[in-house]
Protein backbone atom coordinates (compact mmCIF):
# COMPACT_ATOMS: atom_id res chain seq x y z
CA UNK A 1 0.00 0.00 0.00
CA UNK A 2 1.41 3.58 -0.70
CA UNK A 3 0.41 6.76 1.35
CA UNK A 4 -1.37 9.59 -1.02
CA UNK A 5 -0.19 12.31 0.54
CA UNK A 6 3.30 11.49 1.66
CA UNK A 7 4.05 14.95 2.41
CA UNK A 8 0.95 15.56 4.93
CA UNK A 9 1.28 12.81 7.83
CA UNK A 10 -2.02 13.79 9.42
CA UNK A 11 -3.77 12.73 6.51
CA UNK A 12 -3.98 9.01 6.39
CA UNK A 13 -5.37 7.62 2.82
CA UNK A 14 -3.83 4.42 0.83
CA UNK A 15 -4.31 2.76 -2.62
CA UNK A 16 -2.52 -0.14 -3.33
CA UNK A 17 1.16 -0.17 -4.42
CA UNK A 18 0.37 -1.96 -8.00
CA UNK A 19 -1.76 0.45 -10.13
CA UNK A 20 -1.61 -2.35 -13.04
CA UNK A 21 -5.58 -2.78 -13.35
CA UNK A 22 -5.91 0.68 -14.66
CA UNK A 23 -5.56 2.00 -18.32
CA UNK A 24 -2.04 3.84 -19.20
CA UNK A 25 -4.73 6.88 -19.41
CA UNK A 26 -6.84 6.69 -16.26
CA UNK A 27 -6.41 8.53 -13.29
CA UNK A 28 -7.94 9.60 -10.26
CA UNK A 29 -7.86 13.13 -7.92
CA UNK A 30 -8.00 12.42 -4.52
CA UNK A 31 -8.47 15.86 -2.20
CA UNK A 32 -8.69 15.72 1.30
CA UNK A 33 -9.52 18.65 3.83
CA UNK A 34 -9.79 19.91 6.94
CA UNK A 35 -9.88 23.09 8.83
CA UNK A 36 -5.78 23.99 8.38
CA UNK A 37 -6.72 23.62 4.55
CA UNK A 38 -6.65 20.89 1.60
CA UNK A 39 -4.28 18.54 -0.30
CA UNK A 40 -4.87 16.98 -3.54
CA UNK A 41 -3.16 14.12 -5.59
CA UNK A 42 -3.43 12.72 -8.82
CA UNK A 43 -3.17 9.70 -8.80
CA UNK A 44 -2.01 7.87 -12.03
CA UNK A 45 -1.13 4.19 -13.72
CA UNK A 46 2.36 4.34 -12.35
CA UNK A 47 3.28 7.50 -9.96
CA UNK A 48 1.14 9.94 -7.38
CA UNK A 49 1.53 13.62 -8.07
CA UNK A 50 0.71 16.22 -5.76
CA UNK A 51 -1.01 18.68 -7.63
CA UNK A 52 -3.78 21.47 -7.04
CA UNK A 53 -7.09 20.28 -7.26
CA UNK A 54 -8.44 23.82 -8.25
CA UNK A 55 -6.72 23.17 -11.74
CA UNK A 56 -8.36 20.17 -12.49
CA UNK A 57 -12.02 20.57 -10.53
CA UNK A 58 -14.07 23.42 -8.42
CA UNK A 59 -14.30 22.65 -5.04
CA UNK A 60 -17.57 22.17 -3.79
CA UNK A 61 -19.49 24.69 -1.43
CA UNK A 62 -20.32 21.83 1.31
CA UNK A 63 -15.97 20.99 1.88
CA UNK A 64 -15.30 21.28 4.88
CA UNK A 65 -14.49 25.53 5.18
CA UNK A 66 -10.81 26.59 6.23
CA UNK A 67 -10.01 29.05 9.29
CA UNK A 68 -8.81 31.67 6.49
CA UNK A 69 -12.09 31.88 4.34
CA UNK A 70 -14.45 31.46 8.14
CA UNK A 71 -12.03 34.88 8.77
CA UNK A 72 -13.04 36.11 5.54
CA UNK A 73 -16.35 35.52 5.81
CA UNK A 74 -16.22 37.32 9.50
CA UNK A 75 -14.43 40.36 7.64
CA UNK A 76 -17.12 41.00 5.09
CA UNK A 77 -20.14 40.07 8.00
CA UNK A 78 -18.40 43.35 9.87
CA UNK A 79 -17.80 44.63 7.00
CA UNK A 80 -21.69 45.08 6.03
CA UNK A 81 -22.95 45.37 9.63
CA UNK A 82 -20.59 48.80 10.18
CA UNK A 83 -21.80 50.35 6.72
CA UNK A 84 -25.11 49.90 6.97
CA UNK A 85 -24.84 51.04 10.48
CA UNK A 86 -23.20 54.08 9.34
CA UNK A 87 -26.11 54.29 7.04
CA UNK A 88 -28.71 54.22 9.20
CA UNK A 89 -27.37 56.16 11.74
CA UNK A 90 -26.22 59.12 8.82
CA UNK A 91 -30.12 59.06 7.90
CA UNK A 92 -31.42 59.36 11.50
CA UNK A 93 -29.31 62.41 12.46
CA UNK A 94 -30.06 63.75 9.07
CA UNK A 95 -33.67 63.55 9.47
CA UNK A 96 -33.02 65.26 13.22
CA UNK A 97 -31.20 67.65 11.83
CA UNK A 98 -33.22 69.17 9.30
CA UNK A 99 -36.14 69.26 11.63
CA UNK A 100 -34.40 71.09 13.98
CA UNK A 101 -34.43 68.57 16.68
CA UNK A 102 -30.17 68.74 17.02
CA UNK A 103 -27.24 70.54 15.48
CA UNK A 104 -23.57 69.16 15.21
CA UNK A 105 -20.70 71.36 15.42
CA UNK A 106 -16.85 70.67 15.57
CA UNK A 107 -15.06 72.38 18.61
CA UNK A 108 -12.06 73.96 17.55
CA UNK A 109 -10.49 74.95 20.97
CA UNK A 110 -9.44 73.57 24.12
CA UNK A 111 -11.09 75.92 26.46
CA UNK A 112 -13.87 72.66 27.30
CA UNK A 113 -11.30 70.87 28.28
CA UNK A 114 -11.05 67.40 29.58
CA UNK A 115 -14.89 67.31 29.34
CA UNK A 116 -14.75 68.39 25.48
CA UNK A 117 -11.37 68.22 23.08
CA UNK A 118 -10.67 70.18 20.09
CA UNK A 119 -11.97 67.97 17.14
CA UNK A 120 -14.91 66.83 19.28
CA UNK A 121 -18.37 67.27 17.79
CA UNK A 122 -20.90 68.38 19.87
CA UNK A 123 -24.63 67.75 19.34
CA UNK A 124 -27.22 70.73 20.57
CA UNK A 125 -30.98 70.36 20.84
CA UNK A 126 -32.70 73.95 20.32
CA UNK A 127 -33.55 75.44 24.06
CA UNK A 128 -36.92 75.41 22.88
CA UNK A 129 -37.02 72.11 23.52
CA UNK A 130 -34.60 71.59 26.82
CA UNK A 131 -34.04 75.01 28.95
CA UNK A 132 -30.73 76.08 30.16
CA UNK A 133 -30.09 75.57 33.59
CA UNK A 134 -27.22 75.88 36.05
CA UNK A 135 -24.00 73.29 34.98
CA UNK A 136 -25.19 72.34 31.34
CA UNK A 137 -22.65 73.17 28.71
CA UNK A 138 -24.29 75.29 25.67
CA UNK A 139 -23.34 76.59 22.39
CA UNK A 140 -23.95 80.49 22.19
CA UNK A 141 -23.54 83.10 19.60
CA UNK A 142 -21.12 86.37 20.93
CA UNK A 143 -21.64 89.60 19.84
CA UNK A 144 -20.09 93.35 19.74
CA UNK A 145 -21.23 96.05 21.48
CA UNK A 146 -23.20 97.16 18.28
CA UNK A 147 -25.00 93.58 18.27
CA UNK A 148 -23.13 92.14 15.34
CA UNK A 149 -22.03 88.47 15.70
CA UNK A 150 -18.54 87.26 16.81
CA UNK A 151 -18.32 83.88 16.50
CA UNK A 152 -20.00 80.68 18.41
CA UNK A 153 -18.68 79.13 21.90
CA UNK A 154 -19.03 76.32 23.58
CA UNK A 155 -19.00 77.19 27.07
CA UNK A 156 -20.75 75.87 30.96
CA UNK A 157 -23.28 77.72 32.64
CA UNK A 158 -21.85 78.38 35.97
CA UNK A 159 -24.50 81.26 36.68
CA UNK A 160 -27.02 84.00 35.97
CA UNK A 161 -30.36 83.25 34.61
CA UNK A 162 -32.33 84.01 30.85
CA UNK A 163 -34.04 87.21 31.82
CA UNK A 164 -30.33 88.50 33.15
CA UNK A 165 -28.17 86.91 30.70
CA UNK A 166 -26.40 83.43 32.08
CA UNK A 167 -22.65 83.60 33.51
CA UNK A 168 -20.51 81.14 30.99
CA UNK A 169 -17.19 80.00 31.26
CA UNK A 170 -14.89 77.29 29.44
CA UNK A 171 -14.19 74.07 32.14
CA UNK A 172 -10.30 75.01 31.26
CA UNK A 173 -10.49 78.78 30.86
CA UNK A 174 -9.56 80.59 34.44
CA UNK A 175 -12.41 83.25 34.32
CA UNK A 176 -15.72 83.61 33.12
CA UNK A 177 -16.76 85.04 29.04
CA UNK A 178 -16.84 89.00 29.22
CA UNK A 179 -20.22 88.01 27.50
CA UNK A 180 -23.34 87.18 29.47
CA UNK A 181 -25.29 85.63 26.92
CA UNK A 182 -29.35 86.58 26.46
CA UNK A 183 -31.52 82.99 26.11
CA UNK A 184 -32.35 84.48 22.62
CA UNK A 185 -28.19 84.28 21.97
CA UNK A 186 -28.51 80.49 23.18
CA UNK A 187 -27.96 78.58 19.91
CA UNK A 188 -28.48 74.96 21.95
CA UNK A 189 -27.85 73.25 25.01
CA UNK A 190 -25.24 70.04 24.01
CA UNK A 191 -27.07 67.04 25.18
CA UNK A 192 -23.76 65.05 24.05
CA UNK A 193 -20.60 64.60 22.82
CA UNK A 194 -19.03 62.62 19.54
CA UNK A 195 -15.50 62.11 20.31
CA UNK A 196 -12.51 62.81 17.65
CA UNK A 197 -14.73 62.64 14.72
CA UNK A 198 -14.53 66.38 13.86
CA UNK A 199 -11.04 65.56 13.50
CA UNK A 200 -11.39 63.55 10.19
CA UNK A 201 -13.68 66.24 8.58
CA UNK A 202 -10.66 68.61 8.02
CA UNK A 203 -9.62 68.41 3.97
CA UNK A 204 -6.53 66.87 5.25
CA UNK A 205 -7.72 64.35 7.10
CA UNK A 206 -10.36 63.79 4.22
CA UNK A 207 -7.90 63.47 1.33
CA UNK A 208 -5.97 60.49 3.82
CA UNK A 209 -9.63 58.71 4.59
CA UNK A 210 -11.52 58.61 1.28
CA UNK A 211 -8.44 56.51 -0.44
CA UNK A 212 -7.97 54.41 2.55
CA UNK A 213 -11.45 53.75 2.96
CA UNK A 214 -12.21 52.95 -0.79
CA UNK A 215 -9.35 50.05 -0.65
CA UNK A 216 -10.55 48.56 2.14
CA UNK A 217 -13.66 48.48 -0.02
CA UNK A 218 -11.56 47.26 -2.64
CA UNK A 219 -9.82 44.65 -0.32
CA UNK A 220 -13.58 43.17 1.13
CA UNK A 221 -15.06 43.05 -2.66
CA UNK A 222 -12.15 41.23 -3.67
CA UNK A 223 -12.19 38.60 -1.13
CA UNK A 224 -15.98 38.47 -1.25
CA UNK A 225 -15.84 37.81 -4.75
CA UNK A 226 -12.99 34.87 -4.24
CA UNK A 227 -15.76 32.54 -2.28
Amino acid sequence: MRNVFPNHPHLNVWVPESFGEYSQDSFTLVTASNSSGSASTLVTRDRLVEVNASAFVQTPKERVVTDWEKLKSRLYASYVVMGYGFLILLITFSIFSFGGVIKARVVLTGSMEPVISPGDVVVTTPVKRREPALGDVVTYVAKRFDGSPVGTFTHRIIGGDKSEGFIVKGDANPTPDIQRPKYQDIAGVVIFTIPFVGTLMTPRALAILVPTLFGIWLVVDALRKRE
